[in-house]
């Protein structure tokens, strides 16, 4: 169509441009498109990657109270995860952040606030020893198809200390980065 027509002989005036669907389509379009998106997120939160917040300070200071951090799935399980590592495994119907401190057949303890495998203490950059000396635990020896999980806050944290070794089949994934707050988006957590 032209943007010209005649609405009297001789005298142009300006036709007025299309503008396109009507609301009720647009909004049904909109809708659709939201829908198609939240649906082929699905899959990838079950079986990739899954943002998870982080309530408590038990692993401050490497995660922060209130966080957000990414959880990877891809090919994680829990007999691939190794000493170190931060994972999120399901417990009680919701899932947990911690660090992997020792894995099956390891004997761990705590002496003084310093973490104690196989008779070596373990240098750990991530927990502040002053924070947490006068902490004593064990030692005990993990058992097979469990990892013994702490909170990088050892004063602060209800870990495997409290309610035993994780199974291995109840990791769900590795913490690989922070998501939230946007200051903190894209920082690796090691």
């Amino acid at each position: 169509m032209s943007l010209l027509s005649l609405d009297r002989p001789g005298r142009a005036r300006a036709a007025e441009p299309d503008s396109g669907p009507p609301p009720r389509a647009r909004t049904r379009s909109l809708l659709t498109a939201l829908v198609a998106v939240a649906v082929a997120l699905l899959p990838v939160r079950a079986w990739v990657a899954e943002p998870v917040h982080v309530p408590t300070g038990s692993m401050a200071p490497t995660i922060r109270p209130g966080e957000h951090v990414l959880v990877w799935k891809l090919g994680v399980d829990g007999a691939d995860v190794h000493r170190g590592d931060v994972v999120a495994f399901e417990r009680g119907g919701r899932l947990w952040v911690k660090r992997v401190v020792a894995l099956p057949g390891d004997r761990i303890g705590l002496a003084d606030g310093r973490l104690v495998v196989n008779r070596h203490v373990v240098d750990e950059p991530y927990a502040d020893p002053d924070r947490i000396d006068s902490v004593y635990f064990g030692p005990v020896t993990v058992p097979e198809g469990r990892l013994f999980v702490m909170g990088d806050d050892r004063r602060d944290s209800r870990d495997s200390r409290t309610f035993g070794a994780v199974p291995e089949d109840a990791v769900r994934g590795r913490v690989v980065a922070a998501l939230w707050p946007l200051h903190e988006a894209g920082r690796a957590v090691r």
